[in-house]
């Protein structure tokens, strides 16, 4: 399911909003704002391997779509490893009344682009320092780099929002 919205006149939601609402910037990062088009994008991760490879598609997808081409190689690796995360540690399987989803979210404030996944778990996004021989552990790592500012938030009531700021 992807759902994309565009407006002139943030904070004038609709019943078609979908998370993020219009207008929706990290608190973190609105020290980073500045003027210019305010548009978005979501996509509905299923709980899938694939979905990380769809997840990346999308991502350069609406980025051409704005006109940002520039910003599709490091969003392709942003994204890669947020959804990974979101698909490997954020989905609650063994709970059935928990939705098994993971939202992607891009949203566009003039230069800026800030990759936002939604999910329903409550673990806590950590930087690791994996030992030399560990095959993990490096992906916050990557997304620090490339990113503006990076950050998390609780969900009400329950899950998280990570996301990353491009330019």
């Amino acid at each position: 399911m992807i759902y994309v919205q565009s407006t002139t006149a943030p904070g004038q939601w609709t019943t078609f909003d979908w998370w993020p609402p219009v207008g929706w910037w990290p608190e973190a990062a609105r020290d980073l704002l500045a003027p210019g088009p305010s548009t978005s994008a979501t996509f509905v991760l299923p709980p899938t391997a694939s979905s990380v490879h769809s997840a990346r598609s999308f991502g350069a997808g609406v980025l051409t779509g704005w006109g940002l081409g520039e910003l599709i190689e490091n969003m392709e690796l942003v994204v890669s490893e947020l959804a990974t995360n979101a698909l490997r540690h954020g989905l609650c399987l063994d709970d059935p009344r928990r939705e098994r989803a993971v939202h992607m979210s891009l949203v566009r404030r003039g230069p800026l682009v800030t990759s936002a996944f939604t999910d329903p778990g409550s673990s806590v996004p950590v930087l690791r320092y994996p030992g030399p021989l560990d095959t993990g552990g490096l992906g916050l790592h990557i997304v620090e780099s490339l990113s503006l500012r990076w950050g998390w938030s609780a969900l009400a009531p329950h899950g998280k929002i990570v996301w990353a700021v491009l330019s």
